[in-house]
């Protein structure tokens, strides 16, 4: 399997089970965690090379599998604003996947919202590895 195949079942696996979890089963508290409380806050880091600090969070969100925790793909997308273009503008797409896949939540779009999340944070992966910036692997 082509290494960005298996990149991107890795992540599409990593974003589907993240995605169940907080549906009411036991490991559900009901309350969301606050805007980037799935990676710990720490002061900005210098991006140096630029996309440096975007990249390293991309890796470290689907390394946790936190896609789709509440903030984690604000913070990609935030810290991506100091990017070149290529890198800032995969952050934008996985930003806007994202923003589709919550508002199709319970609905029957859901599914493909959040597949198409994963297919960003794959291409965005890719970006980071074409530049040079660390990601997955």
């Amino acid at each position: 399997m082509p290494r960005s195949s298996a990149v991107l079942v890795v992540i599409a696996a990593a974003v589907l089970l993240a995605g169940c979890v907080g549906e009411g089963g036991p490991e559900s508290t009901g309350t969301p965690a606050p805007p980037g409380a799935a990676l710990p806050s720490t002061p900005a880091p210098a991006d140096t090379p630029p996309g440096t600090v975007s990249c390293a969070r991309l890796a470290a969100a689907i390394q946790r599998s936190s896609l789709m925790e509440p903030g984690v793909i604000d913070d990609i997308d935030r810290m991506s604003r100091t990017a070149d273009a290529p890198v800032a503008d995969a952050a934008g797409r996985l930003s806007t996947a994202y923003a589709d896949a919550v508002a199709a939540t319970g609905t029957a779009d859901e599914p493909d919202r959040i597949a198409a999340v994963s297919a960003a944070a794959a291409d965005m992966s890719g970006v980071c590895d074409d530049s040079g910036l660390e990601t997955v692997g």
